[in-house]
């Protein structure tokens, strides 16, 4: 972790000048956003599912809603049918 926080420190550097944060703050937040991004897809089928359900969504919807976020990710999968997102949740 210590290794991408030193090869972000530009990025760090500019949150700082450009945001009222302090660098501690800023570096967590860029490693937050980069920990977001490195999610894999079944990671995030999972973690969605997970908090559309808290969120008291039936299945149906959620997996018609994870469907149709999935395109959005910074480097979008390949499309799921319904059927692989619910096995990707339920094996």
């Amino acid at each position: 972790m210590l290794e991408r926080r030193m090869t972000h420190d530009d990025l760090v550097d500019h949150l700082v000048r450009s945001t009222p944060l302090q660098r501690g703050e800023a570096a967590r937040v860029v490693l937050d956003v980069l920990a977001y991004f490195d999610e894999t897809t079944e990671e995030f089928v999972r973690r969605r599912h997970r908090e559309l359900q808290s969120g008291g969504m039936t299945n149906a919807g959620i997996f018609e809603r994870i469907a149709a976020e999935l395109p959005h990710r910074a480097v979008s999968p390949p499309e799921l049918s319904l059927r692989q997102l619910r096995r990707i949740v339920y094996g």
